[in-house]
This record gives structure tokens, sequence and C-alpha cells, in this order.
């Protein structure tokens, strides 16, 4: 699990405060901080990783703009003890990829999830946003390459392009807004950081241009670091 609370994130003074309540309208289960009846303000939708929960990646936006709007969703896969994950992992030595049902299920569950919080939150899609972790990153790829229309960008920390999605992958002009930002330590044990230069590769040949970050000595969790450019990288998407 990402422990983020041991990070020494910078706070924004005057942030807003987050509801420690998990709330159950929508299709996933969820974590919200809102400035009220916010409108048009960007929304950011986090997804943790295998094993862990809505809490994980919660922390992020203490780093963020305090009038922003912050989802933090719970996979729909229970994991023991307090775990969930948004897919199983296909068994053998080879590339990291998951069984097809899980995926198509929690992609399914989370454009639904992505398109009633867009609806919600009284925003539109050119400002909604995935942050996704391991797992969470993975099926940020899996819904937004499929479906681009649904969000302005993706940031993929620690993840990767599962095969399958790989071999579908094509120019095609919907993709062309997509903004991507890849982040990724050189020491990660989990998924290798050669998962994020081929995931670079991939994109790029099909004519994307991924915001790339290399994290050296990082191994699979999320740095202070990578936090300030995940910021950078948002703020400049909005532009």
């Amino acid at each position: 699990m990402l422990k983020l609370f041991a990070l020494a994130l910078t706070l924004v003074a005057g942030a807003a405060q987050a509801d420690a309540t998990l709330h159950t309208d929508l299709p996933l289960s969820y974590l919200e901080q809102t400035q009220g009846d916010a409108r048009n303000q960007p929304l950011v939708i986090f997804l943790h990783g295998f094993g862990s929960n809505e809490e994980d990646l919660f922390g992020i936006k203490d780093a963020l703009p305090s009038t922003w709007t912050y989802l933090s969703a719970r996979a729909p896969m229970p994991v023991d003890p307090h775990g969930f994950r948004w897919f199983t992992k296909t068994p053998g030595e080879g590339d990291y990829d998951g069984v097809t049902e899980d995926l198509q299920s929690s992609a399914r569950l989370i454009k639904d999830f992505v398109g009633k919080a867009t609806a919600k939150y009284h925003t539109q899609p050119d400002r909604v946003f995935l942050v996704g972790f391991s797992q969470g990153a993975i099926m940020s790829y899996e819904v937004a390459l499929r479906d681009p229309e649904l969000v302005r960008g993706i940031a993929a920390l620690s993840g990767s392009v599962l095969p399958v999605l790989k071999a579908e992958l094509k120019p095609d002009p919907r993709l062309e807004p997509l903004a991507i930002f890849i982040g990724h330590g050189t020491l990660d044990q989990a998924l290798p950081y050669a998962s994020a230069t081929r995931a670079n590769e991939v994109l790029e040949k099909i004519g994307l241009k991924p915001e790339f970050h290399t994290y050296p000595g990082m191994n699979h969790t999320v740095s202070a670091a990578e936090i300030q450019d995940l910021k950078a990288w948002l703020e400049k998407s909005l532009k």
C-alpha cells in the first residue's frame, strides 16, 4: 500500500476540508473534497493500486489547488484484509497482465463513475483528470485510451499499458487532445521502469505526446517531487 502520509508534502494554505464520509451515490464508493456548490472547477479522480483503498492517494490533494474538486474511488473487488483491487493479475512470468473480464467490468464502472461525477459536480469533461497509481494507472489507460472524450487527461503513476490494449491502439483523432503524465521510479520492483518506457513508446507511435518523468532511486511509490511535477502538469493542461 502506498503510504502517502509518510511523504513530506507541501500543504496548501486554506485548503478545503475533506469529507471523511465514504459516499455511495455514484457507481463506485468514494471520498470527496469539494467547495460546496462549485461549478466548472477542475475535477481530479484518484484510482488506487492493488490491495489499497480510497484513502491511499487522497492525501495528494493537499499539495494541489484547494478550490478544485477531488474524489478518490474504491476499487470494486475486495482483497483481504482491508484492501481492494481493480482486476485479478493473470498468472505466469510474462508481462504484467490482467483478467479480461475484470478489466472490462472495472472499466465500465469507472466510465460510469466519471460521467456521473462530471454531472454531479457541474463541470465539463475537458476539466476532468484521472490520477492512478499501479493498477489505478493501468485502469486510467484502459478507460481514457478507449474513451478519450470522458477526460482532459490522465496521470499514470507507476503503471503500464497492458498487452491487449497495446495491441488495439492505433492513431485516432479523438486521442489528440488527451494529456498524459507518466511518472515512474527506476527501482520499481512491482512494475519495472521498463513498463513506463514501453508505455511512452506505444503512445508516441500513435501520435500522442506524454509528459514523461523519471525518478531515480524511487521504488513502487509516489514521491514529493513527483507530486509537484503532477501539480505543474495539471495546471498546464488546463490552460
